[in-house]
């Protein structure tokens, strides 16, 4: 693309259609598709995370995809590390002529990309843990709020880990070492995305997360999650840490959830709740200058592709 834009994300919340309007998007144009999903880079995740390879191959010429199935749950993929791979290939990509074409709808993921963030590698810093080791949660989330005062997501001050984290992080990112660390990294690609947001109206996204849901316990959801416990050896903890699905299915098979119907119903209910903070976050990105360009929500799948191709067409 020579205008505006080098770059085109498609982003929006769970169960809206965002892999098959991708891949048709992909196929008209000729275009590979980035996944930006914080489960699907892992191997093993697939009817969990809704990986849906079929769309990618069939009714069409095989779309290529980039970070989906390439790590598996002994590491911890993070948005620092999806951002370099994302600059990796867009810069293989752009120097060839090509578009990066991301869709996804791991709303850090995909800020981190559209606005970029400015990460730096943080290395774990023993002596500092071994001091917050002895504060309560309580004083720990009030380190982390003097720290960071417009902290965004709040749900992270209920989890100790993660605010020892982010408190190691904000403690190193005013250090000299970070300065010094910074004149080090390599130069980033420019990217001007072109963002295009797609949901559906709320009650339409909840019926689909309800059928959706329960075409994947009938493929084996419950038989996924059992499998890569008990044949893969990944602890309960593991797989809890990844959420919905691998959260709810795993307290059920350890009992904690006394049968399948009560999983299934609390685990529908946590999703629906999941896709309505995906939206808050994509509001919040346009609160803060990203300007997404949605689709008509309230038509059906031939018009906003329509919209789609003539939407990217107006800004090559």
């Amino acid at each position: 693309m020579s205008g505006s834009y080098n770059c085109v994300v498609l982003l929006g919340p769970t169960a809206v259609g965002k892999t098959s309007l991708g891949v048709a998007i992909a196929r008209h144009y000729g275009w590979d598709i980035i996944s930006a999903d914080s489960r699907q880079v892992y191997r093993g995740l697939d009817l969990g995370s809704g990986k849906d390879l079929s769309e990618y191959t069939s009714g069409g010429e095989p779309v290529k995809t980039h970070l989906i199935d390439i790590t598996t749950l002994h590491e911890e993929y993070n948005v620092f590390r999806f951002q370099n791979d994302f600059y990796t290939i867009a810069k293989d990509f752009l120097s060839e002529g090509k578009t990066p074409f991301v869709v996804g709808g791991t709303g850090m993921y995909i800020d981190s990309v559209a606005r970029g963030y400015d990460f730096v590698p943080v290395p774990e810093n023993e002596k500092l843990r071994e001091e917050l080791s002895k504060k309560s949660l309580e004083e720990l989330d009030a380190m982390l709020l003097s720290l960071r005062p417009n902290l965004h997501n709040k749900s992270d001050l209920l989890i100790r880990e993660r605010v020892v984290r982010a408190i190691e992080i904000e403690t190193f990112m005013k250090s000299e070492e970070c300065r010094e660390l910074r004149k080090s990294l390599p130069q980033r690609p420019d990217i001007k995305c072109l963002l295009i947001g797609t949901t559906l109206p709320r009650e339409k996204l909840h019926a689909n997360i309800k059928k959706r849901l329960r075409e994947r316990m009938e493929a084996g959801m419950v038989e996924e999650v059992k499998n890569l416990h008990e044949k893969d050896g990944f602890s309960w903890e593991r797989l809890e840490k990844l959420g919905l699905e691998y959260r709810f299915i795993s307290e059920y098979l350890e009992g904690k959830i006394k049968s399948e119907e009560e999983m299934e119903e609390k685990l529908y209910h946590a999703i629906c709740q999941f896709a309505k903070r995906q939206e808050t976050w994509f509001r919040g990105m346009q609160k803060k200058g990203a300007a997404i360009h949605f689709l008509p929500s309230d038509v059906g799948y031939k018009e906003k592709l329509s919209a789609a191709f003539k939407l990217i067409d107006s800004k090559r």
